[in-house]
Order: C-alpha cells, then structure tokens, then sequence
C-alpha cells in the first residue's frame, strides 16, 4: 500500500515538473494569453477584459526604472528573492497590522502568472518553484516584459500599456517619468488607487516614487533589463 502510494506520489511529482517546465519554456516565448487572476477578476465578467501584450522594447523606459523604484531596488541584484526585505515584512508582520509582504518582481510574475491571487503557505512554495524556474530560464530582461504586460493595471485593465491608454490616452511607449511613478504607485491596489489626479497617499508615493526613480537610474539598478 505504501509503495504505491509512494510510485503515484512520485509520478504526480514529476507530471508537475514536467509541465510546469513546459510552460515556462513556452512563455519564455510566448505571449502569455490570460492569467488565473483575470479568469477570475469580477470584474473582467462584468466589464470584458482590457489588455494589450507589447514588447519590452515598445515600453518606455520609465515605467520600468518606476517599478523598480516602487516593488524592488534590488530587481538586478537578487536571484529571485530578496531574504532581507523578507525578514523585515515578516518582523512587521508579527506586530500585527496590515499585512504586508516581501515579494519581488520575480515573485509577482511567478504568482501573476502561474497561479492564483491569496495567501498560504502551499502557494507560496509554488510560487518559490516557479520563481526559481523564471529567474533561471528567463532571465531579468523576460521577467520584466511578462510582469509590464500581465499586472493589473485598472479595473479589468491589466499590462501597461493597457493602463496608459486607459489613463493617458496614449501609449506605454511614450510614458513620462510622472505618469510612469504614478501608474507605479497605484500597482498594489489598481482598483482603488487613483492614477489621473491622485490625491492624499497615491498622491506623496507617487512623489515618492519619482525621486527613487532618479536613484534608480543614476546607480543603474535597472540596467539589467537593458544588457
């Protein structure tokens, strides 16, 4: 009995990595075409789902310096994740409040991509292997795109360019570093956070997020989504 609980344990494995290897082959080159957050986003069965896949290279760089300065300073540095931001949202976390997170961008796309929104710690080893995977098969410059094109971006909006056309009425190509910070600000909570005529918090983190752009860019830590 328990060998063959243990011979389908194993195979149900190696299925999972098999296919999971699979996907992150293919989406390596691949548009990735829906996410189980916009199969499962209300408010894409209400309104229809609002998305345009572009290139990195139709992107303005400012959106992604703004991510960057917003989600993760350390996006060229680390393999995937950043232990010590982990530590200190799980120090934060124990004094209780809001819950907040440690997630890099590499983590956001393994999640945004791959599996579904939530917490628990089953999806989070699941996004851990699909992070490893991305971070080793895609490289930074991939990861960047996938995330640009695949974040909610608004309601039932999802991907840059989607948003800039939404708030801006123009394309990704050509954001300001201003539209960029605040397109960036808004990105945790795009459905409650103002993009055009931000006030109060959105407002000062958009500020915020412009100075560290400047930052960003002076030290070059988006440079490796450009080598």
């Amino acid at each position: 009995m328990l060998r063959t609980i243990a011979r389908y344990a194993a195979q149900v494995i190696l299925w999972f990595v098999g296919l999971s290897l699979a996907f992150v082959l293919v989406f390596k080159f691949v548009p990735v075409p829906i996410t189980a957050t916009m199969a499962l986003d209300g408010e894409v069965w209400e309104n229809g789902l609002t998305k345009d896949w572009e290139s990195l290279s139709s992107i303005d760089r400012n959106i992604v310096t703004a991510v960057i300065a917003a989600e993760d300073g350390k996006f060229c540095q680390h393999s995937g994740f950043d232990t010590e931001a982990i530590a200190k949202a799980a120090a934060r976390n124990m004094q209780g409040g809001r819950i907040r997170g440690g997630s890099t961008i590499s983590q956001q796309t393994a999640k945004n991509v791959f599996l579904w929104q939530g917490g628990g710690f089953f999806r989070k080893g699941l996004e851990a292997w699909f992070t490893v995977l991305i971070e080793n098969v895609w490289g930074k410059r991939r990861i960047m795109e996938v995330y640009l094109n695949v974040a909610e971006t608004g309601i039932a909006t999802y991907g840059v360019e989607a948003g800039a056309q939404r708030y801006f009425n123009h394309s990704a190509a050509r954001l300001s570093s201003n539209e960029a910070a605040r397109m960036a600000a808004a990105l945790p909570s795009p459905k409650k956070r103002a993009v055009v005529s931000p006030g109060g918090f959105t407002r000062r983190y958009g500020n915020t997020i412009q100075r560290r752009m400047r930052v960003v860019r002076n030290e070059g830590l988006d440079a490796c989504v450009y080598d």
